[in-house]
């Protein structure tokens, strides 16, 4: 998994009306050396009708939307705020990704982790015994919670997995310095107790 330092986290939340995909909330985290600097979260104006499915998982109701910014201003301050920062995300490369690319906005070069991917690959080994792979099942599992369907909760659970995979990828690392310096070292075997009194 591609280490990085200073990235953001992304989610979306849209309604679809007509075989048209609408945004309701963009939001995005910035995380610099594992802690959250910086936070973009906007409702999306939108006059087509919120099926009450979406009202549901997402609590965002179409009061709520009736006065957020236009889609253009709101996709263009996102924008401002990614800047040409590496982008996490959360299965976005099935979901977000394509919605914000039917926008004219490409990220796929800039995107650089997928965690459900992470997640998935990681099944046996950092999420041994998860019920699912679900954004908030992983961070929960992870000891990380928070409101899904929120995407500002969302974008921020999905960096904490990262941040939490990063943790593990460390842990194993050291794991492994410390073994092979154990089996590089020609006192290792030996017993020394007695040089230590």
């Amino acid at each position: 998994m591609e280490k990085l330092r200073d990235y953001i986290a992304f989610d979306l939340e849209f309604n679809q009306h007509e075989g048209v995909t609408h945004l309701i909330q963009v939001s995005a985290v910035r995380f610099q050396d594992g802690q959250e600097c910086a936070t973009f979260d906007s409702y999306v104006h939108t006059t087509a009708p919120l099926k009450s499915f979406i009202n549901g998982l997402t609590g965002i109701t179409a009061e709520t939307l009736k006065d957020a910014p236009k889609v253009e201003q709101v996709l263009k301050d996102f924008q401002a705020f990614v800047g040409d920062l590496p982008i996490v995300g959360y299965n976005a490369a099935k979901s977000d990704l394509p919605i914000l690319l039917e926008h004219g906005i490409d990220y796929r070069d800039q995107y650089k982790v997928d965690l459900y991917e992470e997640a998935f690959e990681r099944r046996s080994s950092d999420l041994h015994g998860i019920a699912n792979l679900k954004l908030q099942t992983v961070a929960n599992f992870l000891g990380f919670h928070g409101k899904s369907h929120n995407s500002l909760e969302d974008a921020r659970m999905t960096a904490r997995v990262y941040e939490s995979f990063l943790e593990s990828d460390d842990g194993k690392l050291l794991m492994e310095d410390q073994s092979s310096f154990s089996m590089n070292n020609p006192f290792g075997g030996l017993d020394l107790s007695q040089f230590l009194d």
